[in-house]
């Protein structure tokens, strides 16, 4: 008895934390009580190089069915990729180059790899069925929709309404995220709720092919550093593979009003655990104190106890005590303007990103606002960018 109150606790927490909506709740409730071994699929599009903590959120759903003893099947989305999914975006998303996909794809595995077992997973690249549909294929496939079905969704009608163009790649979009559906048999798909339009059409593709539809989890989105959702596009990001000291400034960087919803979404701190800090902080207490909890909590999680530790007492050497970190890395560029220096770093991704920084004196030398993006460094100079982020200049 105590075993199976215990599978289902574990299943009540599996159906509601980070979860968003369920469809069809009761057909995978009774899938799940079967004690039945499910094929649980998410699928995740190389556009950027990062993995972000927004995707974490369905790749730690992705881990509690996997420790639940579930088949996981992780999509890495090399043909979708270069197409552009349009679920999030208020405009056209160009096609990207298939260079581009395969440069950013390198590290997916070892990225996702920080959460889900993936020596246990399954895990596919999608243009490995995707490149073999013909014609004939995509018109079955885009009978079973109507133009009115894509051009309903909010985001797309919104764009037509402004006189926004609409490609017809990006119709054909959720037939292709569909067919990986039907390609891996899948019995349940996980997704943000920007996806539920083409997890839907997964349900669908599937009938058409003679499976059984599949159950959809949909989770959250989060908000990025700067309010808006988290989006490699713009650039407010915490990616997994952030070193630990920035991944901790970063978050230490974060409205107060997210904290709660960082520690539900992002972590697996037990919900009474979150209760207490949510209590904590409508009686008054310290958001900050919190807060460090939390950045503390993710570094552990994607790095070490030991660079959480370290992050930490960095954090409150350098900020806090508004002091400059007695160890900061020793950097000697290859090139000494400040631009480069800063792309070289990893602490931009290109040269307009920094010199937006610069211009929003998101950048210091030697404690000065750096104003000239011209600036040529010199040995002995201390760069700080943003708030958390120090080199030393050989």
């Amino acid at each position: 008895m105590q075993k199976d109150a215990n599978r289902d606790s574990k299943i009540n927490n599996l159906l509601t934390r980070g979860v968003e909506e369920i469809i069809d709740k009761d057909s995978l409730m009774a899938k799940l009580r079967s004690g039945k071994k499910l094929r649980i699929k998410l699928g995740i599009d190389p556009t950027s190089p990062n993995i972000h903590l927004g995707r974490s959120i369905p790749l730690l759903k992705l881990r509690d069915f996997q420790e639940l003893g579930h088949e996981i099947i992780f999509i890495i989305g090399d043909f979708t990729g270069v197409i552009g999914d349009t679920s999030d975006k208020d405009s056209e998303r160009p096609m990207l180059e298939e260079d581009t996909i395969k440069k950013n794809l390198k590290t997916y595995i070892d990225q996702a790899s920080r959460i889900i077992d993936t020596r246990k997973a399954k895990i596919y690249k999608n243009s490995k069925w995707l490149s073999k549909l013909d014609y004939s294929d995509v018109a079955r496939q885009a009978n079973v929709f109507s133009l009115n079905d894509f051009i309903s969704r909010e985001n797309i009608a919104k764009r037509l309404a402004s006189g926004k163009r609409v490609s017809l790649r990006e119709v054909l979009y959720p037939l292709m995220q569909g067919y990986d559906s039907v390609d891996v048999k899948a019995d349940v798909e996980i997704g943000g709720t920007d996806q539920r339009f083409n997890l839907l059409a997964g349900r669908d593709l599937q009938r058409v092919y003679g499976q059984a539809p599949q159950d959809i989890l949909t989770s959250p989105l989060v908000e990025g550093l700067d309010g808006r959702k988290m989006s490699s596009s713009w650039g407010n990001t915490i990616n997994l593979t952030d070193k630990p000291n920035d991944m901790f400034g970063k978050l230490m960087s974060l409205k107060d009003e997210f904290i709660i919803k960082y520690f539900t979404l992002l972590t697996r701190v037990s919900l009474e655990r979150v209760g207490t800090y949510e209590r904590e902080m409508a009686d008054g207490s310290n958001p900050r104190d919190v807060k460090m909890a939390l950045a503390y909590e993710i570094v552990r999680m994607y790095h070490s106890l030991k660079d959480a530790e370290m992050a930490k007492n960095y954090f409150i050497s350098a900020f806090s005590n508004k002091e400059i970190p007695n160890e900061i890395p020793k950097i000697k560029p290859k090139r000494y303007e400040i631009v480069s220096f800063l792309i070289e770093t990893g602490t931009v991704t290109s040269k307009s990103e920094a010199k937006r920084v610069i211009a929003q004196s998101g950048v210091k030398i030697n404690r000065k606002t750096l104003t000239d993006a011209d600036y040529i460094l010199k040995p002995g100079d201390v760069v700080q960018k943003g708030k958390q982020v120090f080199f030393d200049v050989l």
